[in-house]
């Protein structure tokens, strides 16, 4: 008898997990005048774009000069976010990239800081350190190519790139990115979990 409810426990269990990973095959992103309603607080200043725009091969480093391309993160969404030690609004946001990360970052999602301009190693990791960012990498673009790409004219500047590395919105200056709004509108876009929604 105890057999026969384990059995059937993991066959419930095995269904469950079957149609889960089907789910996140599927997963649709809400269309933009969707996305435009969720939009409250600092994430009125997201654009969102009609149609994605190209993605960019441009290369980038980390502090050990490893290089790097958006295409590392294809399959995923991706919250790109140019900053520099020097800015105060970059740094003011940058802790609530960093808690963002840590509620949905994971396989549909992941935020992506890069360091633009001139920015030493010991100074992010002193700003790493004071901020107490635990949940972000370290990423560089010394010579801006990357942010010229983007046309990044100021600082921060955030792009949400689609699973192929394309474009599909953008925010110009500061926000709140643990906000309800930025949570509820990055993961319905990327089907992610968010993983501090129990706590």
């Amino acid at each position: 008898m105890n057999f026969l409810k384990s059995l059937v426990l993991y066959t419930a269990l095995a269904a469950s997990a079957t149609s889960a990973m089907a789910q996140d095959a599927t997963h649709q992103p809400p269309d933009r005048e969707e996305l435009r309603e969720m939009r409250e607080g600092s994430m009125r200043k997201l654009i969102l774009h009609p149609e994605p725009k190209r993605e960019s091969a441009t290369v980038f480093i980390d502090p050990q000069g490893g290089e790097h391309t958006l295409a590392d993160y294809q399959g995923k969404y991706v919250l790109l976010n140019f900053w520099a030690t020097w800015c105060t609004p970059c740094r003011v946001e940058m802790p609530s990239l960093d808690r963002l990360q840590a509620r949905l970052g994971g396989d549909q999602f992941a935020v992506v800081p890069v360091a633009t301009s001139h920015n030493p190693p010991a100074a992010i990791d002193r700003f790493w350190t004071e901020a107490e960012i635990e949940n972000l990498p370290v990423l560089l673009d010394p010579s801006r190519a990357l942010a010229a790409d983007f046309g990044a004219l100021s600082l921060p500047l955030t792009i949400i790139l689609n699973p192929e590395g394309k474009e599909v919105a953008r925010l110009i200056g500061d926000a709140e990115w643990d906000s309800d709004s930025a949570i509820a509108i990055l993961s319905a876009m990327s089907g992610a979990e968010d993983k501090g929604a129990a706590e």
